[in-house]
Parts: C-alpha cells; sequence; structure tokens
C-alpha cells in the first residue's frame, strides 16, 4: 500500500527533502484523499445517471442529458485530483504523450456545454456527448502503459 501511495503521489524515486516534509505536512492524507476520490467518482457517476435517465423527458430532455453527463465527467475527472493532487494531475494531463487526448477530451466537454447552453441545439449536443464518450476513453486509455 505504501508503494501505490508513492507512486500515485510521484515520490517514487524521490529521496525526502524539507519541501516533502512540507508538502505532506499540509496535504491531505491518505484516507481523506481516497474518501474524496470516492465520493466525487460516485457523484460523477450518478449525474452521468441522471443524465441518461433525463434523455426520454420530452423538449428539454437532451439538453438536461448534455449537461448532466457532462458534469458528471467532469467531477469523474476530478475524483482523480485527490489521489495524485492538482499539479501532478495537470503535469501528467499535458504531457506530449498525452496532450491531443488532453485537448480533444476538453474541446469536447466545453462543446457539448456551449450547444446546450447558447446554440440550443439538442442533436449537436448528442453529438458531443457521443465524442464525449470516445474522446473520454482516448484520454483514460492514455494512462495505461502501451495500450495506445
Amino acid at each position: 500500500m505504501d508503494k501505490l501511495k508513492r507512486v500515485l503521489s510521484g515520490r517514487d524515486a524521490e529521496e525526502p527533502s524539507g519541501l516533502t516534509e512540507v508538502i505532506d505536512a499540509t496535504s491531505l492524507g491518505w484516507g481523506t484523499r481516497v474518501k474524496g476520490f470516492i465520493a466525487c467518482f460516485v457523484i460523477g457517476c450518478l449525474c452521468s445517471l441522471l443524465g441518461s435517465c433525463l434523455l426520454w423527458l420530452p423538449k428539454k430532455g437532451l439538453m438536461l442529458f448534455a449537461v448532466f453527463y457532462t458534469l458528471g465527467n467532469i467531477a469523474s475527472i476530478g475524483s482523480t485530483l485527490f489521489l495524485m493532487g492538482p499539479m501532478k494531475q495537470l503535469k501528467r494531463m499535458f504531457e506530449p504523450t498525452r496532450l491531443i487526448a488532453t485537448t480533444v477530451m476538453l474541446l469536447c466537454l466545453i462543446l457539448t456545454l456551449c450547444s446546450a447552453f447558447w446554440w440550443h441545439k439538442g442533436g449537436l449536443a448528442l453529438l458531443f456527448c457521443i465524442l464525449q464518450f470516445f474522446a473520454l476513453a482516448w484520454y483514460s486509455i492514455s494512462f495505461i502503459p502501451f495500450a495506445r
């Protein structure tokens, strides 16, 4: 378990230093991080599920689906911030090996919300939700070694 903590926090090969001790003293404990991850991930899954249920409502169902599905994906991505920390997560997101996947995923998230709120195009929102799904899958696969 300690090895997993070191790998996720990015301190696998580093020697302890004064800065590391300060960061450890001011950051969340491992148990709190895991609880935050689980809570945020469950909220994300519930939002996505709620969005899927709202899809079948007449008139505004498609727009509500797009909004809740996108918010669910954002919450699920945000859940990993608890495990790695915000700066480490952002650094890993924008590494050269996953820069395109991150850009496409974020673009799909933004375009889904734009089509739901500003353009009021349900079909376009549904298209962007489908693209969002594939972009998120591509982004997630980029974290698995040798998967792409």
